[in-house]
């Protein structure tokens, strides 16, 4: 009996050897480690499943734990819970790796489209200031430029999503842009026929009277003083700030265009030194203006205006008026010792073949 006794003792003694385990504490603190390293790289946003992944069987596993350390210490069996810490560690890893390549790439694509975007900025800025001021091109462009300089901001912070997202926008404006500079170029192609018609017109009946006219080139910023059908000087000139279409009504900053004559010249009581008032609207820019309201183009309210002048207190380097031609004051005294009533004054956007 006593003989049985000591070997049940053996017995139990080895169940307690072999049952009894150590709780896997440094497989849980590398598992909690590198999920917290995961989360400082910003797996949670960057590789939000592996990340999620390793959160919940890290959490796993520390519930297996202590389930485990509830139970008597023979029957404790802590595998399991490892298990669960070393793949949470795996996937936390891996969720880390993923990141920092995720962010790598975001990295350098932010950074391509961005030098991408600069560069094709630059060049539609010497496509637009190569033409008369496009108002609405302008505005999309400066909202271009904004998103690249935002951008470049958000890749410093590493902000690469928002970024891309800015990007994006800028991207949408600069094909704004580029729809309205070609549908630009097909309008102006339309229409140089009739520009070169009206300065043909102008120019030969100058010839013919051996009488002076003036012909005011808006692309060209260029004002010409024809007599006998030859230039005889030509001026810089300066245009309503909106000058890259047509005049529509009164406050569109457009200088009109079309074939006119001088009905007044004020040698003294011009708001700017001297000016030469022309005959603007006349039929033709009724006509039009009263085929856009009906058509919708332009709003019932709308004016026609009036007050259209070629005058002085230019020499600003740039397009500034309300839709007047404008003259340093020196070149606007000597155009005025040629000019009188009823000289015609033509203006086109553009001319292609003349002077």
């Amino acid at each position: 009996m006593r003989v049985r006794a000591v070997a049940l003792a053996i017995s139990v003694a080895g169940v307690l050897i072999v049952s009894c385990q150590d709780p896997p504490l440094s497989t849980q603190q590398k598992a909690r480690y590198a999920v917290d390293q995961a989360s400082e790289a910003g797996s949670l946003r960057y590789a939000p499943v592996l990340f999620r992944q390793a959160e919940d069987i890290l959490t796993n596993g520390q519930m297996e734990m202590a389930r485990q350390n509830g139970r008597l210490a023979p029957f404790r069996d802590y595998r399991v819970a490892d298990s669960l810490f070393n793949l949470a560690f795996t996937l936390a890893s891996e969720a880390a790796d993923s990141t920092r390549s995720r962010i790598q790439n975001l990295k350098s694509t932010s950074i391509a489209e961005k030098n991408a975007l600069k560069q094709e900025l630059s060049n539609f800025r010497e496509s637009l200031d190569g033409n008369l001021t496009l108002f609405h091109a302008e505005r999309h462009w400066t909202s271009a430029d904004l998103a690249v300089s935002m951008s470049e901001k958000l890749i410093q912070q590493g902000e690469f999503y928002d970024a891309l997202a800015t990007l994006s926008e800028g991207r949408r404006a600069l094909d704004r842009v580029r729809d309205i500079l070609d549908e630009y170029s097909e309008s102006e192609s339309q229409s140089l026929a009739t520009w070169r018609h009206w300065v043909d017109a102008t120019v030969s009946a100058s010839r013919a009277k051996g009488s002076v006219c003036i012909v005011v080139d808006k692309t060209a910023h260029r004002l010409y003083l024809v007599r006998a059908g030859r230039v005889v000087h030509s001026y810089d000139c300066e245009l309503g700030y909106n000058s890259a279409r047509q005049k529509y009504f009164a406050g569109d900053g457009a200088t009109p265009e079309g074939t006119y004559s001088v009905t007044k010249v004020r040698h003294n009581g011009s708001k700017y030194y001297k000016a030469l008032m022309l005959n603007y609207p006349n039929s033709t820019d009724q006509q039009r203006f009263k085929q856009n309201k009906t058509k919708g183009v332009i709003s019932r309210y709308a004016r026609i205006g009036g007050l259209i002048e070629i005058h002085g207190n230019g020499g600003r380097s740039k397009d500034w008026t309300d839709g007047c031609v404008a003259l340093t004051d020196k070149e606007m005294e000597h155009l005025m010792q040629y000019v009188s009533v009823g000289t015609p004054v033509t203006i086109v956007r553009k001319s292609d073949r003349w002077p």
